[in-house]
């Protein structure tokens, strides 16, 4: 019988919301989630390591993007040119294929022939207000000595190339590294941060027979959806969480499961089957998640990228 998630409605409401923006959206988040204060100390100075001064949300920043007034998650994606580039928006682009070593090939559009590069030239605006300006510095301090988990698929692996891509420049080359160990990728910004950003290959986000990150099948595939655990082990002490599952809906409108028994392989609604699914994920996180030092979000929406 399926358990009931533990979650409140207001925390379903949450892991249902569309994340219309990793790459922003995320960065204003943590920037208001840990600069509630100018006195947060850093792990530096409590391990007695010599630290820069610390990287506070400026007051132009505090005036320009107030939780109390503004709703990062809704608005639009807004052109950037040379003529509507305020002192509140960040330029465009924040790298280009040529500045990042990290992009996987499927992810270089240009290399692969796209002859232009407006695409690039996009930014989000929140309905009432501006997002402060990225900078990579200001990301990496806020996030100093932690780890940053990115789970799911293709499309999510692409925000943690981005998300590296944005904050790589702002490391000394010998202070950074990025290993690939499957499922993982890790990207570490070593030095005064002690930063780790990770993407973790989990397609389903439960398991299934998809699970390793090179040599996995795209059709016919199997999930076992109250299997978590084994891909949990990795995601237990990570600091920020990001998760996203793109692949459900390439298989409307059916797909193979199991439930209770491995053994017990039958054919699902994707709908139903997806329902379940995350009901597992929602009772890991009620089981394994600390509210009060990691912070969840769930990127619920995605465009084709086929």
């Amino acid at each position: 019988m399926i358990q009931p998630t533990l979650l409140q409605p207001a925390d379903r409401r949450l892991a249902a919301a569309a994340i219309a923006s990793i790459l922003l959206l995320g960065s204003a988040r943590l920037l208001l989630d840990i600069f509630k204060t100018n006195h947060q100390p850093h792990l530096s100075t409590i391990h007695n390591k010599p630290s820069p001064p610390p990287i506070f949300l400026s007051p132009a920043d505090r005036r320009s993007f107030s939780p109390a007034k503004c709703n990062p998650f809704e608005g639009q994606w807004v052109w950037n040119d040379d003529h509507n580039v305020t002192s509140s928006s960040s330029p465009s682009p924040l790298y280009t294929e040529d500045s990042c070593p990290y992009l996987v090939k499927q992810t270089t559009c240009q290399r692969n022939g796209r002859p232009d590069g407006a695409y690039q030239r996009w930014r989000w605006k929140p309905a009432g207000c501006e997002l402060p300006p990225f900078e990579a510095a200001k990301m990496l301090d806020v996030v100093r000595g932690k780890r940053v988990m990115f789970v799911g698929d293709s499309v999510m692996r692409s925000q943690f190339e981005s998300m590296v891509c944005m904050v790589q420049a702002a490391v000394p080359r010998g202070a950074r590294s990025f290993d690939r160990v499957p499922p993982r990728k890790v990207f570490r910004a070593g030095g005064e941060w002690d930063v780790t950003l990770e993407y973790y290959w989990a397609p389903f986000i439960v398991e299934s027979i998809s699970d390793h990150a090179t040599n996995h099948t795209v059709h016919k595939r199997l999930v076992s959806l109250d299997a978590i655990d084994k891909h949990g082990a990795t995601w237990k002490e990570a600091d920020v969480l990001v998760f996203e599952s793109y692949v459900w809906w390439m298989h409307k409108p059916f797909i193979n499961a199991t439930y209770g028994s491995p053994e017990n392989i039958r054919e699902y609604d994707v709908a139903t089957a997806y329902k379940v699914a995350m009901e597992t994920w929602a009772n890991w996180l009620e089981a394994n998640i600390n509210p009060r030092r990691q912070s969840v979000f769930f990127m619920s929406m995605s465009p084709t990228h086929l």
